[in-house]
């Protein structure tokens, strides 16, 4: 009995070793891919060693919890371990519930188009040129709701204000050109530090004004939904 405890024991010092590594790369995988430490590919995959580790490591306290030895400490590392493990599943999770594109449009016939960013995008993946129609039937299966705005303005007034909402998200205006009713921004993602890129149109539209917006990651083939949720963000915004 003594040397089953022992042994478990021992199993639990394990356990929380590995999960506590564990959680340390998921919390290093964000930060270092935002500063340059590593690729986003890297970063990506440290999340899924973060999960195994997780994993593995709630796995070994479950043991050691059985087998009597150290149980507090076996249930630190379950408490670590499942915190290690359960950020990457959401994450897969989410990636796997949404189809595998990174480019959003309110207009998927004649998207916005970038000029002033595309410069800025030599570095991604990514080009700017908009998919096509296979592009555009995933969208409408996956987010019907993203659609154009239509305010009760004039497209002067109507610029100033989504130019106003722009900003007021957080977004690093690249460039705003009234009389072409054009507005380019660049956003970045908290965790990764994922750059994406935000083109705004205004037009007439009767005796008010229609707002397309389009949003498209630099990296990645998908973006788990970043994009959808940054345009409808920015509706909700223009229409308060």
């Amino acid at each position: 009995m003594e040397a089953r405890r022992g042994a478990a024991g021992v199993i639990a010092v394990a356990a929380v070793t590995l999960s506590v590594v564990a959680l340390a790369v998921l919390l290093a995988a964000g930060p270092g891919t935002r500063i340059g430490w590593w690729s986003f590919r890297t970063g990506l995959g440290l999340l899924r060693w973060a999960f195994y580790g997780g994993v593995a490591g709630a796995a070994l306290a479950l043991i050691a919890v059985v087998g009597g030895g150290r149980r507090a400490l076996a249930a630190l590392g379950l408490l670590v371990g499942v915190a290690a493990m359960l950020p990457p599943w959401q994450f897969q999770r989410m990636a796997r519930s949404r189809p595998p594109i990174h480019d959003i449009s309110t207009d998927t016939d004649d998207p916005p188009r970038f000029v002033a960013v595309v410069p800025l995008r030599q570095g991604g993946t990514n080009p700017v040129d908009y998919g096509g129609p296979a592009i555009a039937a995933q969208q409408r299966e996956a987010y019907p709701d993203i659609a154009p705005a239509t305010l009760a303005l004039p497209p002067a007034r109507a610029f100033e204000h989504a130019l106003q909402v722009a900003r007021a998200q957080g977004w690093q205006v690249v460039a705003a050109a009234p009389a072409e009713g054009r507005i380019e921004a660049t956003d970045t993602t908290r965790w990764f530090g994922f750059k994406d890129d935000i083109v705004i149109r205004v037009r007439p539209e009767g005796a008010g004004s229609r707002v397309d917006v389009r949003s498209v990651s630099r990296v990645g083939r998908g973006d788990v939904g970043t994009n959808a949720r940054r345009i409808r963000d920015f509706l909700k915004a223009l229409a308060g």
